[in-house]
């Protein structure tokens, strides 16, 4: 048989074997640093379960291990602590059982097996074993291990019971899914879809944490589609759902916005990890559906889906548990100016425009163009060629218009305060008009951006205004 002993050098390992021999205890490591080891993944987290008090166990190694601070959680009879590079958690092995309209469970001491019964996936079942005798020792009632060599995600008990005892485990399937790229067991699969309701009753914070776990994956677009088979979308994104479908009218049809939205995602993965990016190009379009007309002439448009797909997101942020900070607002500002770049692409790329793309994006002009060329997808390749190419020359003019005129994040030489001294007013109107009209004037290229001639416009803009300066 063989022993993993060799994977259980950190000293948290040696601790805890000394203190379960001395006091004749039952533990074990469970869970995902088990499955790591076979993964050949970097491990973050110990999970510890030990037949008996896990609080116990937690606070005798801590004292040993010179930590100071343990966190215990009497009503799960859980304790967790840091340990140099490490999480550690302590459980009591346990069994629990569900009331159908509650996520709060009953709990009972239990045996290793009650415990690694009530596990999600057969492959986080895996336990080793940290008992002097048997030191090292895999415990792997329900063929983890081959289940990872066949990359399959399958449930230790009947899905429908797993899955209706804690609904989140639905979403965490399609998250380790989408990570590992495993495929999950059909019985599993029509399970969530029929379980897909219970979903309900678990907070959007908990299913936001699995949904950024999924966008974060190499290939999203896997998670998102498990997501839309099983029904789990519907319950907690139905603006997203709704980009699902193709419409025909007089032989004239759309694309379908769903995919296309995947696969604007995905191109965005490739090139950047950021989660709030990626949350970018999942709402780029989702403003599709609610503006979406057809034109005799033209076909189907979606005029203005830029702008309310960018009132959108503070709403679907706000249902969603999704920060309303800054991040939320990057989104938005990315949301709002998506087409602008493509616009340039096939337009003529004035100096004017550059800069005023350059003045509304400022620092996240870079993080807008990864979106942006993302978003050309087309089956034709020579009409992606084609648009590339071009999106390389507005590239190049962004960069030569911004070390010309510096108007990233720019702020017009003459302020609010030296208008009013100027022209000694009262806060009104006419200041707001004449710090505009200047902006307008640097970002058109009327006026270079440097005080000396914004101030002289400032002086043609007042006597134009029939203002009289003082100074």
């Amino acid at each position: 048989m063989e022993n993993f002993s060799a994977y259980l050098t950190h000293p948290v390992f040696k601790v805890v074997r000394q203190i379960v021999e001395e006091e004749a205890l039952e533990a074990y490591v469970i869970g995902g640093f088990v499955r790591d080891i076979f993964l050949e993944r970097t491990r973050k987290d110990i999970d510890i379960v030990v037949v008996g008090s896990g609080m116990d166990l937690a606070e005798k190694a801590a004292e040993r291990l010179r930590v100071k601070k343990v966190s215990l959680f009497k009503n799960f009879g859980t304790a967790s602590f840091r340990y140099k590079d490490l999480d550690v958690e302590f459980v009591g092995a346990r069994k629990e059982s569900y009331q159908r309209d509650s996520r709060k469970p009953i709990v009972e001491d239990g045996t290793l097996k009650d415990d690694q019964d009530r596990r999600d996936f057969t492959i986080n079942a895996m336990g080793i074993s940290l008992q002097a005798h048997n030191f090292g020792t895999l415990i792997d009632p329900f063929n983890g291990q081959e289940d990872l060599r066949n990359s399959i995600i399958r449930t230790p008990l009947d899905p429908d019971v797993t899955f209706s005892d804690d609904p989140l485990r639905m979403m965490r399937a399609i998250r380790f899914a989408s990570q590992l790229d495993f495929k999950i067991d059909p019985k599993c699969l029509e399970s969530i879809l029929h379980n897909s309701e219970r979903l309900d009753i678990i907070s959007n914070e908990r299913i936001m944490d699995e949904l950024n776990k999924i966008i974060c994956s190499k290939t999203p677009s896997r998670g998102f589609k498990l997501l839309y088979s099983t029904k789990l979308l519907h319950r907690f994104f139905p603006e997203m759902v709704a980009l699902h479908g193709i419409e025909t009218k007089n032989g004239k049809s759309h694309k379908d916005n769903f995919y296309h939205t995947l696969e604007v995602l995905d191109n965005v993965a490739v090139n950047s990890d950021d989660l709030w990016l990626r949350w970018a190009a999942i709402m780029h379009d989702i403003a599709k559906p609610p503006t979406k007309r057809f034109d005799d002439k033209v076909g189907w448009t979606f005029h203005g889906h830029e702008d309310l797909g960018a009132r959108m997101v503070p709403k679907i942020f706000t249902r969603l548990k999704l920060p309303l900070d800054a991040k939320m607002k990057y989104v938005q500002k990315l949301v709002r100016l998506h087409l602008r770049p493509i616009a340039l692409v096939k337009g003529n790329v004035t100096d004017s425009a550059v800069r005023r793309l350059l003045f509304e994006a400022g620092d996240d002009i870079d993080d807008l163009m990864i979106l942006c060329d993302a978003d050309i997808t087309s089956k034709n390749e020579f009409k992606v060629k084609r648009y590339r190419q071009n999106f390389e020359l507005v590239r190049e003019k962004l960069k030569a218009v911004e070390e010309k005129d510096k108007v990233r994040n720019f702020q017009p030489p003459i302020s609010g305060k030296i208008i009013i001294k100027t022209f000694n007013l009262e806060p009104c109107q006419a200041i707001g008009d004449i710090k505009t009209r200047i902006k307008d004037a640097i970002l058109e290229g009327e006026i270079p951006n440097e005080y000396d001639a914004a101030y002289a416009y400032m002086l043609q803009l007042g006597e134009e205004m029939g203002l009289t300066a003082v100074n």
